[in-house]
């Protein structure tokens, strides 16, 4: 039986995965799935707590490479991703996300000639020297199947000139493992002191977020003043910890900073929620398919369709205690079903590896 690798760089990739992983099980493909870890997130509230909550095994192979610049660690995360890959040859790298491990093993398997599948491919959200959109739109030039989460992206790569045979619309696979996970979550208790629909969330991580003094400031000051309106809970992302003290940054009072949450702890945050301030889009995604507000602080989102059809709209960081008047005054648009959001993105992920097989 030949090898189907499922590439995990970031703990974003394990929800999209797992999906994946899930689907696989009973398919009767001659696929034995193994799960890769390229060690960019790699302590153990980043990743590691969140496999068997995903009902995930822990990887099978461990490239260790973490830490370091762009380059260096794209770089070293493919000279370890060839040593790992010319013995074994998979039949099929699975790559999901954009992050730079994401890239990079992209890179390594298509220069050893073998074929990558990417996952939540075709996004776009034109900002050209964004890294994630370096990465997405490298990874998709060179992939060999396109899974892309919704009709408009797969047109999308298409109209970039792909193969049709190698494009489909499957779905969303965060959705896929929320859906699964959602009972589960609900029954977890909350951090203490919050209260069901009493509290809002934060998640920050982004580069032009936290890096530069100049608009973490201000976006504090912003969160100081909806915490005023509403209590805050702040899962705090190691990045933007280390930002805090590097900026000597202080967070505002009437925020609840949280440690990185575990994925069903998490879920179960956002479950409970009135409504998310974040810059992350798998947020995006699941703040839509639970219905949640979502007060997305980013000029622009490789996800429209959280905007079009979703419960996200993007806020200026000066916008946002405007935005959260909105969602407390009940005026904030309410999600609609999105197409192929359904739960089954892994169960059509199975049939495309089964056509192309």
């Amino acid at each position: 039986m030949s090898e189907l690798h499922l590439v995990a760089a970031a703990r974003p990739n394990l929800p999209k995965l797992a999906a994946l992983w899930h689907a696989l099980a009973g398919a009767g493909l001659p696929l034995r799935p193994v799960l890769l870890h390229t060690g960019q997130h790699h302590d153990e509230a980043m990743f590691g707590a969140h496999l068997a909550a995903l009902g995930l095994p822990p990887p099978e192979i461990a490239l260790g490479v973490g830490g370091g610049s762009h380059a260096a660690l794209t770089g070293r995360t493919m000279i370890a991703a060839e040593a790992a890959w010319r013995p074994r040859r998979p039949a099929l790298v699975v790559v999901p996300g954009d992050v730079d491990g994401a890239l990079a093993a992209t890179l390594a398997a298509r220069k050893l000639g073998l074929p990558v599948a990417h996952l939540e491919a075709g996004l776009r959200n034109g900002e050209r020297d964004m890294p994630e959109e370096i990465n997405r739109r490298a990874i998709d030039a060179i992939a060999t199947l396109h899974w892309a989460p919704d009709a408009a992206s797969a047109a999308r790569l298409l109209a970039e000139g792909h193969a049709p045979a190698g494009v489909r619309a499957v779905g969303n696979s965060m959705v896929d493992t929320l859906l699964r996970n959602l009972t589960r979550a609900r029954d977890l208790p909350l951090p203490a002191g919050l209260v069901p629909l009493g509290y809002g969330v934060v998640t920050l991580h982004r580069a032009g977020n936290v890096d530069d003094p100049a608009a973490f400031a201000p976006l504090l000051d912003a969160l100081a003043e909806a915490a005023a309106l509403l209590p805050l809970a702040w899962p705090l992302h190691p990045r933007s910890r280390a930002r805090l003290t590097a900026h000597g940054l202080a967070v505002p009072p009437g925020i609840t900073l949280l440690p990185p949450l575990p994925y069903l702890e998490f879920l179960s945050l956002l479950a409970g929620a009135l409504l998310v301030a974040t810059d992350s889009g798998g947020v995006q995604e699941e703040a839509t398919a639970l219905d949640l507000p979502c007060l997305t602080l980013r000029p622009s989102t490789e996800r429209p369709v959280t905007l079009e059809l979703g419960s996200s709209r993007l806020v200026p960081r000066a916008g946002l205690p405007a935005a959260v008047r909105q969602v407390l005054a009940g005026e904030w648009p309410r999600a609609r079903p999105i197409p192929l959001w359904d739960g089954q993105a892994g169960a059509r992920m199975v049939a495309h590896l089964r056509e192309w097989l």
